[in-house]
Parts: C-alpha cells; structure tokens; sequence
C-alpha cells in the first residue's frame, strides 16, 4: 500500500533527525495532567470538562496539544475530553520499538475510564488508524468515531512524500522546515506559522513501525460504529479520494464532509467548521 510505504519512508529518515522536545507539548490551562501504566509504558493524559468521554488522538509524530481549541468546544458543549500524548511525547514513555497499532490502541484506551459505558474517539491523520482500530477492536463501547484527514489507501499527491519527510527534519534551515511543513500540511494561503513546532521524529518512526505490522484491514472502516470522515480539499498527504473510498464501501455509516482551504492540517487551518461539524455529528440521532 502506497501510503504506507510512503510512511515506512519517513521512518527511516527519522532515525537521524534530533527533534527538539521543547514543542508545544501543554494543553489548555483547566486541563489535568494525570499518568496510567499500561504494560511496560506510562501514558501522560489530560482530560478536561465532565459528561460523556471523547478521546482525542493526534496525528503522526504531533503532540495532543493539536486539539487544544476542539477539546474546549467539546467541553464547552457538555462533554468530557481526553487527550493522551503517545510514548516519546511529554511524560509518555516506554518500548518504542516492535510495536503495532494495537500496541498504541492499548496506550490510548488505557487512559478512559474503566465504567466508560460507551466512547466517542477522534483521531487526527496518523491517529485515525488508531481510533478506527479502536472501534472495530471495542464496537460494543465505541459507537461514534470522527475521523479527520483520514488516509490508508489512496496515493499522496507529487511531491508530498518529500515534503512529509522534511517537516521532520529540523537540520533544515528555519524557512526550508517551514516551507515543507507548508506544502505538505496546509492549503495554499494558509499560515503554517501554528505548526512551526511540534515535530517528533522519533514518535513518528514508532508510529510508522507500528502502522508496516498492522494489516490495513485490521482498522480500515471502523468496525461497526457510525463515522464522520472530513477531508480537506488541499490535503495532498490524506487526499480526498480516501473519503470517497469509505464512502463508497461503507455507505450510510460514513457521512463525508469534504473543507475547502483545507490540507492535512484542517484542525488548525479551519478549527471552528471541524468543531461545528463534529459537534452536529456528535448530536445528531
């Protein structure tokens, strides 16, 4: 599968980049820190508001403070979030190798409570595999997953594999880290500015690893839950086809919703129509 060579790509380049860990790991100022062991590795997590449970996984290599602004809408609107940071990321650590998906599914299902009845997971490019693989793994508890940037299947665009790889490579000067993370992550127009940090080389070749030794098939469609897929237009990584992709194989259970001025960064380039349509979606029958 294309996109995931592509990935297995970045892995390797991975290996040689120093990331600074001095990105901007915080979320919101309300938010509590908490740890939970899970095997041999420590989640750090924070979770804000009260009422029913979202758990919010970011995209490859980023930090959770990715869904800083969504994460407030949805407490704002009654419900509870929860955002892990993924092993190498903030106080989050243990075996970063040998893993698979389920692996990291672990890590980030170990941080909901234990009497969670059901589970609403949102996951963000790289962390919609997880939260599909955590509907189809858990569909008893998980009946609603929003996936946002969502990939797997059909191919990037020219040029954005290299621009992928580069957004992590920070032996790069300023503008030519910059300038990838532009292309690869934004529509054009769109100020890149808000992701200038952030970048974990490390996590990402975990992540990578993890996504080679999981079948596609094993997270493709997400189970039996209903499904929000929102596409970015401009999203030259997650391109819109995999939407449609979806679409056409699963039917009604997936509603699409394809934004303009969007790449695969649409959570920080478009915030509010993200958190309106996932807030309709969550409230919807």
């Amino acid at each position: 599968m294309r996109s995931c060579k592509s990935l297995i790509s970045l892995a390797l380049l991975a290996a040689s980049y120093v990331v600074s860990a001095t990105s901007a790991v915080a979320t919101s100022a309300v938010a509590a820190s908490q740890t939970v062991k899970h095997g041999e590795a420590t989640i750090e997590y924070k979770v804000d508001g009260s009422g029913p449970p979202v758990l919010m996984i970011a995209s490859l290599g980023r930090p959770a403070s990715d869904y800083d602004h969504l994460a407030q809408v949805l407490v704002d609107a009654g419900y509870s979030t929860i955002r892990p940071e993924p092993r190498g990321i903030g106080g989050s650590s243990g075996p970063m190798q040998a893993l698979t998906l389920d692996d990291l599914a672990g890590d980030a299902l170990a941080t909901v409570p234990a009497d969670a009845k059901e589970l609403i997971v949102i996951g963000h490019a790289f962390g919609q595999r997880i939260s599909s693989l955590l509907a189809t793994r858990h569909p008893e508890k998980i009946k609603r997953v929003v996936m946002l940037a969502a990939g797997g299947k059909a191919p990037m665009q020219p040029g954005a594999e290299a621009a992928l790889m580069a957004s992590f490579n920070l032996k790069l000067s300023p503008e030519q880290h910059m300038d990838a993370v532009n292309y690869a992550f934004f529509a054009p127009g769109n100020d890149p500015e808000v992701w200038r940090d952030g970048w974990h080389a490390k996590v990402a070749k975990m992540q990578i690893t993890a996504a080679k030794a999981q079948p596609t098939e094993d997270w493709w469609g997400a189970g039996k839950a209903k499904v929000l897929v929102i596409q970015g237009e401009q999203d030259k990584i997650a391109t819109p086809e995999n939407g449609e992709l979806l679409k056409q194989e699963f039917g009604d259970r997936i509603t699409l919703q394809r934004v303009n001025n969007a790449g695969h960064a649409l959570i920080a380039e478009q915030p509010q129509i993200i958190a309106d349509s996932v807030l309709e979606f969550l409230k919807a029958k």
